[in-house]
């Protein structure tokens, strides 16, 4: 549900710092035309709400030696559904190839996504990591050749 009370001052905060999120206060305030001490007292607020949740870095996962990345589609076995989605997201999410997890409604139960050094680490997280848990049923693996976040966009080597 969205939030109605949006200032359209603050739409644009969000919409800038989504850019920008490295952004100065005194550059927000410039971009908006207002004092430094509105932009900051909106920001604040905006965080203080919920509506912005935090700041994250993008990372170049390919000059980090993690220049191959997958999807990785999980289905779950039937039964005890409850306590396997709760214990699989709890696990998965905190693997250190694990740079995004997807709790979803479909086909999939989730849909986790990967980066690391070759298809030999790929086969070993899938293999090692998904289906060797009693709780899945089947994975589906799908290599990611491009990426793109936003207006943001990297390309593999």
């Amino acid at each position: 549900m969205p939030d109605d009370d949006l200032h359209p001052l603050d739409v644009r905060i969000i919409e800038l710092l989504s850019t920008d999120a490295r952004m100065t206060n005194a550059a927000l305030a410039d971009a908006l035309g207002v004092a430094a001490s509105t932009a900051h007292a909106r920001v604040r607020a905006l965080l203080d709400r919920g509506l912005i949740t935090g700041f994250h870095a993008a990372v170049d996962q390919a000059r980090l030696g993690r220049g191959l990345q997958a999807i990785v589609g999980v289905t779950l076995r039937p039964g005890q559904r409850h306590e396997s989605i709760r214990a699989f997201a709890q696990e998965i999410r905190r693997h250190p190839d694990v740079i995004q997890l997807f709790f979803l409604g479909g086909a999939d139960d989730f849909l986790v996504h990967i980066a690391v050094d070759d298809s030999s680490a790929v086969r070993r997280f899938v293999v090692d990591q998904l289906s060797a848990r009693q709780s899945v049923a089947s994975t589906r693996t799908s290599i990611i050749f491009e990426y793109h976040r936003n207006a943001l966009a990297a390309d593999f080597a």
